[in-house]
C-alpha cells in the first residue's frame, strides 16, 4: 500500500502521482544517483544567483548558507552511494528542470522573480518527492534518510519566497508564482519513462 508523507507545501497544484511511487521504489539506485545530481544543481543554482545579483544583500546571506546546506546534502547522498558500490555517472535529464527554466523570462526584473520562484517550485516538489520515498521506501535507513532531508527542502522554498516577497510586491509574487506553478503541475502529468526525483 503507497503511504502518504507529511503535508506537502500548498504551492503545488497537483499530488505525485502513486505510478512515480511505485517507480521511484522500484529504482531506488538510480533515485539515489538522480538525487546526488540534484543536489548539486541546486548547490550550484544558489551560487549562480549569488554572482548574478551580489548586491542583495539579503539574498546573498541567505544563498550562501542555501548553497552550503545543498553541497553537505550532496556529499551525504554521496556516501549512500558509496555504501552502495554505485559509481557518480552522468544521467539523462528528464523534460521538468529545462521546462521550469524555459519560463524564467529574459528581462530584469522578471528574471530575478522567476529565477527565485521556480527554484523555490523545484525545493517544494523535491520535500513532497522525499516524503513519500521516507513513507514507502521499505529500507528503515534509508527511509529515514530521506525523512531527515524534509524540513531543509521545506525551508529552502520559505527562503526562496520570502526572498521573492522582498523584493518584489505581494500580489506580483502570488500571481506569477501560481502561473510558474501551474506549468510544474503540467510537465509531471506524464511519467517520465526513467526514474528521476523530478519525472
Amino acid at each position: 500500500m503507497i503511504s502518504s508523507p507529511t503535508p506537502t507545501i500548498n504551492v503545488l497544484k497537483q499530488p505525485t502521482k502513486e505510478q512515480w511511487i511505485k517507480q521511484a521504489i522500484a529504482n531506488i539506485d538510480i533515485i539515489l544517483l538522480d538525487h546526488a545530481h540534484c543536489e548539486r544543481k541546486a548547490a550550484g543554482v544558489a551560487v549562480n544567483m549569488l554572482f548574478r545579483y551580489p548586491s542583495n544583500v539579503k539574498m546573498v546571506r541567505e544563498l550562501t548558507a542555501i548553497a552550503r546546506e545543498e553541497l553537505e546534502h550532496f556529499e551525504q547522498v554521496n556516501q549512500w552511494l558509496e555504501k552502495r558500490n554505485i559509481p557518480i555517472g552522468p544521467l539523462a535529464p528528464p523534460p521538468y528542470g529545462a521546462g521550469l527554466k524555459a519560463q524564467v523570462r529574459s528581462q530584469e526584473p522578471h528574471r530575478f522573480l522567476d529565477s527565485l520562484l521556480v527554484t523555490g517550485l523545484i525545493e517544494a516538489r523535491s520535500h513532497e518527492r522525499l516524503g513519500l520515498l521516507a513513507a514507502n521506501c521499505p529500507e528503515a535507513e534509508l527511509a529515514a534518510f530521506y525523512r531527515s532531508l524534509m524540513a531543509s527542502e521545506a525551508r529552502h522554498f520559505g527562503t526562496y519566497w520570502v526572498l521573492a516577497d522582498t523584493y518584489f510586491d505581494r500580489n506580483t509574487v502570488m500571481t506569477r508564482l501560481d502561473e510558474l506553478a501551474q506549468v510544474e503541475s503540467e510537465l509531471l502529468s506524464t511519467l517520465y519513462p526513467e526514474p528521476r526525483i523530478h519525472s
